[in-house]
């Protein structure tokens, strides 16, 4: 399926990594998954993808909340993150997404801005064998304030030298697309491809005439 570009020059890409670049959500669930029986925490499905976006230790606090427990934060957080590695080799890139990366490698700078943690984003990219297309990646550690705030967007065209409003960011949640639009860039919508019961599940828990995006189903 080929994105739709919207008019203009612009002077840098800005991608999101997982889901956008990356058909890593399916692999972090899993991971997901097996980490929080460890502590009998239920996460269900349209619930993972309706927090895409969040980052990790967000999302162990939520989750804490949610259900009154007291998981160790970090602990869990490394140990999600490593059955994440283990599954690494099974790794895929987004074709519609990696297109648009190896057509403009080295005719305009690219970024990855995503909510994970740099080893996980360094880990993905490497496994998929296109880490040095990128100029720079801006991840968790390096900004305060997370989608949809506008902070690591700005923070990636800051460091690639370009204005905001030069460029172009590739998002697959609707708090990427908000933090992209609050940061003053034009963006594109990635589909996001989940099961259509989990789909299903997530358009019934929108609210009526929200303006929502709902994601494509496959």
């Amino acid at each position: 399926m080929k994105l739709e570009i919207p008019a203009g020059t612009f002077r840098a890409y800005l991608f999101d990594c997982d889901g956008t670049v990356v058909d890593s959500m399916p692999l972090h669930y899993k991971a997901w998954k097996k980490a929080l029986a460890e502590y009998g925490c239920p996460f269900p499905e349209e619930v993972f993808y309706s927090w895409g976006g969040k980052p990790v230790r967000k999302i162990i606090a939520d989750l804490n909340e949610m259900h009154g427990l007291h998981m160790p934060v970090e602990a869990l957080a490394a140990r999600k993150e490593a059955y994440y590695h283990e599954q690494l080799p099974e790794l895929q890139a987004i074709p519609s997404v990696l297109e648009h990366v190896l057509e403009q490698y080295g005719r305009i700078p690219l970024a990855v801005v995503s909510g994970s943690r740099r080893n996980s984003v360094v880990g993905s990219l490497t496994a998929l064998g296109i880490l040095d297309r990128f100029d720079t990646l801006v991840c968790a550690e390096d900004y305060v304030h997370g989608k949809p705030a506008p902070d690591c967007f700005l923070l990636a065209a800051e460091r690639l030298g370009i204005a905001p409003a030069d460029c172009l960011v590739f998002e697959d949640t609707e708090l990427g697309i908000e933090a992209a639009t609050a940061a003053g860039m034009a963006s594109v919508r990635v589909p996001q491809v989940i099961p259509q019961s989990t789909a299903s599940e997530i358009a019934l828990s929108e609210t009526a005439g929200s303006g929502t995006v709902l994601p494509s189903t496959a």
